[in-house]
């Protein structure tokens, strides 16, 4: 489901240490997020769902 794909990304986000530690609100895309973020380095939270939205229709 959409929450338990959200859910899964977020928890690779925390492993990975890839929040923005001065704006925990962004995220800042690796090489395996990078491809779902669509090519941008850093998202924010809200624009991490739009783009997630886009893979899972």
């Amino acid at each position: 489901s959409r929450g338990e794909t959200v859910s899964k990304i977020w928890d690779y986000i925390k492993k990975n240490n890839l929040q923005n530690p001065a704006n925990k609100r962004e995220i800042l895309a690796d090489a395996k997020l990078k491809p779902i973020f669509g090519g941008k380095d850093k998202v924010s939270m809200f624009e991490m769902n739009k783009h997630l939205a886009a893979h899972l229709k």
